[in-house]
């Protein structure tokens, strides 16, 4: 009912910037939070930043001050602008978004497939 799309992900070499997108497309009554979330090799799935739909934003320690989430909610899309890369950002980078769609009753979970970012020189 609900899909969401990343797009943006690639290789870049340490001190380089990315920037991500995903967009959320289907039977879309309402978007509440929004986030990214990555996976590294041999590594569990972590939080990479969340922005609820008033705009507040949340970041680990990890990529705070080098990541920025940012929505528009008109286009159903989040961003994740990545600046000043490390080798430790390799990883699978995973869009999220909490959904109430035309036909549920309640909000549901949804994922991208994912989108790969490597950093290396």
């Amino acid at each position: 009912q609900v899909q969401l799309v990343e797009s943006g992900g690639g290789l870049v070499q340490p001190g380089g910037s990315l920037r991500l997108s995903c967009v959320a497309s289907g039977r879309i009554l309402t978007i509440y939070n929004m986030g990214w979330y990555r996976r590294a090799p041999g590594k569990q799935r972590e939080l990479v930043a969340t922005i609820t739909s008033g705009g507040t934003t949340n970041y680990p320690d990890s990529v705070k001050g080098r990541f920025t989430i940012s929505r528009d909610s008109a286009k159903n899309t989040v961003y994740l602008q990545m600046n000043s890369l490390k080798p430790e950002d390799t990883a699978v980078y995973y869009c999220n978004a909490g959904v109430r769609t035309i036909s549920a009753l309640q909000e549901n979970d949804y994922w991208g497939q994912g989108t790969q970012v490597t950093v290396s020189s």
